[in-house]
């Protein structure tokens, strides 16, 4: 073990919200490391603060063995300029945090999901500091926001775009969740020298479960082919493409059922899209649950959905729910372009189609369904071997060990 150091670890989302952030604290803490996190009030995905919670409430506590600071933002709503206040919130509070706080560290380590200006608290902190900065990219800006929105208009687009440079330059190491997006980031400005290619792991509780193991009442028991989707429903995932899909499934005679575990601000609209089309039967909506339990449906179903809105950005995009899928040996479905369909098909774990074509999703789902039950078990087995070559989690955390060192 390296000598231990007290890490100061940004993210504006944090536990009781899941991300795979609360799972790299923890291990830290583990490994002998000092952390503190600062964050947000927990508000994500619904949009308003969690039972407990408020604007003043709980302004610091305990978790994972580590001191968290949660600093005042207003909820991200469910409308655009909710959202927009969420951002900026999250960033003044963070401002004042920087001014007053006597708080020492060692490192910061800024875990960048949307949006990236939630950076700016930890690149202040160790200016004032004079301590490493890390950066951790987990999505690219302004890309995404751009694809998200829809907003092409250079007098937006040009202000984010300075904001992305300027985080970048003033990090110490940028590390990369995903290889393709090593191009955007240098061509906003990002050294090459500080790239770290660093994926992704699944928590240790993804693991294959034996289906009679699991204990699992609120799906159907039924023969029909069953596909999981888990986590985030938003504009982001492309699922507008699934009751295409499930009525060219029909009229070829294959009855299929897409188990959907989560929440976000386009299932609302795709229960209206299901409901329109018919199509209930064929759909089971099981609202959010413990990220602990997913393995359990997943040892229920026959394959594992990893679905992509169709844009540029989400091509250089490895999501996490591939790691997390391999990790319980699942056959997986691939309905994304680029970086995703490239390492499920690399892996031989399963079957591809490009972002939002629900014919194609359509035909590679009947080609599943069709294959003989000993190759959707190699499909399996070939994605849990490739998940403990390239994303375990005790190896990518070792590698975290010599850089932090």
């Amino acid at each position: 073990m390296f000598m231990a150091k007290h890490i100061l670890l940004v993210t504006q989302y944090f536990a009781p919200e899941q991300f795979r952030v609360n799972d790299i604290c923890s291990e830290w803490v583990r490994r002998g490391y000092k952390v503190t996190v600062l964050t947000g009030k927990p508000n994500y995905p619904q949009g308003k603060y969690y039972s407990g919670y408020g604007f003043f409430k709980k302004r610091r506590e305990k978790i994972y063995g580590a001191e968290v600071i949660r600093l005042p933002l207003i909820p991200r709503g469910k409308t655009p300029l909710m959202l927009a206040l969420n951002y900026v919130s999250f960033v003044l509070s963070g401002l004042f945090w920087k001014i007053f706080t006597r708080l020492q560290a060692d490192e910061v380590f800024i875990y960048q999901t949307s949006p990236i200006m939630q950076a700016y608290p930890g690149i202040w902190f160790a200016k004032k500091r004079k301590i490493p900065c890390n950066l951790y990219v987990l999505d690219l800006w302004p890309e995404s926001f751009s694809d998200i929105t829809g907003i092409r208009c250079k007098w937006v687009l040009k202000p984010l775009e300075y904001m992305v440079r300027s985080v970048y330059r003033r990090c110490d190491r940028i590390f990369m969740s995903s290889e393709g997006f090593a191009d955007s980031i240098i061509s906003h400005g990002g050294d090459k020298g500080k790239l770290v290619y660093w994926p992704q792991y699944a928590e240790e509780f993804y693991r294959p479960v034996p289906p009679e193991q699991a204990d699992v009442s609120d799906l159907p028991d039924d023969s029909r082919f069953k596909v999981l989707f888990a986590g985030n429903i938003g504009q982001a995932q492309g699922l507008s493409v699934l009751p295409k899909t499930a009525t060219l499934l029909r009229q070829n005679s294959y009855r299929i059922l897409f188990c959907l575990i989560g929440d976000g601000s386009y299932r609302e609209t795709l229960q209206q899209q299901v409901q329109k089309n018919g199509l209930d039967a064929d759909f089971v909506f099981l609202g959010r649950r413990p990220a602990e339990e997913i393995p359990k449906y997943m040892a229920k179903c026959d394959a594992s959905l990893v679905s992509l809105s169709k844009s540029d950005i989400f091509a250089q995009t490895l999501p996490a729910k591939v790691q997390s899928s391999m990790a319980c040996g699942k056959p997986i479905v691939a309905c994304a372009d680029g970086e995703t369909q490239r390492v499920v098909c690399e892996a031989q774990a399963g079957v591809g189609a490009d972002a939002e074509d629900a014919e194609q999703l359509a035909q590679q789902l009947m080609r599943l369904i069709a294959a003989p039950e000993e190759e959707r078990r190699k499909m399996g087995e070939n994605a849990r071997r490739y998940f403990e070559q390239h994303f375990a989690k005790e190896k990518l955390m070792y590698e975290m060990d010599s850089y932090l060192a």
